[in-house]
């Protein structure tokens, strides 16, 4: 049984972090010739607005870039990039490059991406996709969740969803009107008579529950389109179901639901199980079978059921 850990969350950190070991690998794709979000499959509706907000100019895709340069270039100075031959190098790279011409008709931008993957040895249990496409795995993922390559696609195809659907820049566009809206209320307050500081700070609080929400449904559509992307890859999207299970195994203390930036263990499962019957016909036509006869998915942990 896998050991018990205190934390675990896969969604994009702060790229100031320790670095152990990258690895990274630019790809060359052909372009699809679709630019809009695929008709058959799940359907999540348009992008928020918000994020033209949260990145006028192309300014957050600037600092992301920025970011990654940096951390690359303090890997290269400190000789941590692995060699080509590095073995979760070649699956992760391979895993990607099957998934990446999928996720182009998303998003139109998307084709422009100089797509990259990077390992980074660290015990946390992460992995992210910067805008760009930009994409890195924490070892502690792959290690602790002993994660097949279906839920590994499961993984990417969630942190890639984050940035076909800009949801870095929604939360940047909607953290700064929520923020445009306390000032405002601070003012009026002021011309008022009352506290403003006050006034202004329950607007905040409220701002930031509502912020906690905006992130809980980002994750589940990450959840979503990743399922989608995998599917179409030729990765079973069941092994969502697994992936979530192996995390309630590894979790030790969650908050609570109300005040997570991300959905329940057993909400996600459940929201996943809801989208089968749009991503399992993908899966059967990716794998050339027939979708009646497709055997149950079978976990590689003990005490984990199969899906069916």
């Amino acid at each position: 049984m896998m050991k018990r850990l205190k934390h675990h969350h896969f969604a994009m950190k702060s790229l100031s972090i320790p670095l152990l070991l990258a690895v990274s690998l630019t790809y060359s794709l052909p372009l699809m010739a679709q630019t809009s979000a695929p008709q058959e499959g799940v359907n999540v509706g348009k992008m928020s607005m918000m994020r033209k907000l949260g990145n006028l100019g192309g300014a957050l895709d600037q600092q992301a870039a920025q970011q990654y340069t940096q951390t690359m270039q303090t890997a290269q100075q400190k000789r941590e990039l692995a060699p080509d031959n590095h073995p979760q190098v070649i699956r992760l790279r391979a895993i990607a490059k099957k998934m990446i011409p999928f996720a182009l008709p998303w998003n139109p931008r998307a084709k422009e991406w100089k797509w990259e993957v990077n390992l980074i040895a660290s015990p946390q249990i992460n992995a992210y996709c910067m805008p760009g496409g930009k994409i890195a795995f924490y070892t502690g993922i792959l290690d602790t969740l002993k994660l097949t390559d279906d839920e590994v696609a499961m993984i990417m195809g969630h942190e890639i969803a984050h940035a076909l659907r800009e949801h870095g820049a929604e939360r940047a566009g909607k953290s700064m009107a929520m923020s445009g809206v306390a000032k405002l209320l601070g003012i009026f307050a002021e011309s008022k008579g009352y506290d403003s500081n006050m006034v202004a700070g329950m607007a905040g609080t409220a701002g930031n529950f509502a912020m906690l929400k905006f992130s809980r449904e980002d994750e589940t559509e990450g959840d979503i389109v990743g399922m989608d992307l995998a599917a179409r890859s030729g990765f079973d999207p069941r092994a969502g179901v697994t992936l979530w299970q192996k995390m309630g195994l590894v979790n030790q203390k969650a908050p609570p639901k109300w005040l997570s930036t991300h959905p329940a263990g057993e909400d996600r499962i459940k929201e996943i199980r809801k989208h089968f019957p749009e991503v399992m016909p993908l899966y059967a036509r990716a794998k050339g079978a027939n979708l009646a006869k497709l055997p149950p998915y079978r976990s590689n942990v003990k005490g984990i059921p199969d899906v069916n």
